[in-house]
């Protein structure tokens, strides 16, 4: 299946604009770490949604989504702006979403590759 057309991809992108807009709609810009981070992570996941879509077979690409996901869960305790609270949550769903969708995504192809 060509990759624009995987609607997982297009999520991925949606959730990294999501985590680079969190900052801008509650008003968190003055945290600057948790505003970095959420900037940062949020690009990052937008660019790798955006490079699994443009693969044709994105089967290990897919992971990196999945990790991206993982540092944005982890991000708040790590980086210490658990009390930052809307960026932190913004950074706890969608890094669970992310990792949902990309994992899923990856175990598809993978499971689509050892039966072929």
């Amino acid at each position: 299946m060509s990759g624009w057309k995987r609607w997982q991809n297009y999520a991925t992108m949606a959730f990294g604009v999501l985590l680079f807009v969190t900052p801008f709609v509650f008003g968190d810009t003055a945290q600057t770490v948790a505003a970095a981070s959420a900037y940062i992570i949020g690009a990052l996941l937008f660019l790798a949604g955006l490079l699994a879509a443009t693969m044709r077979d994105a089967g290990s690409v897919e992971l990196i989504p999945v990790v991206l996901g993982v540092v944005a869960f982890v991000a708040p305790w790590l980086l210490g702006f658990t009390a930052v609270t809307a960026v932190a949550w913004a950074a706890w769903i969608l890094g669970v979403l992310a990792v949902l969708n990309a994992g899923g995504t990856f175990l598809a192809a993978a499971r689509r590759t050892t039966t072929a």
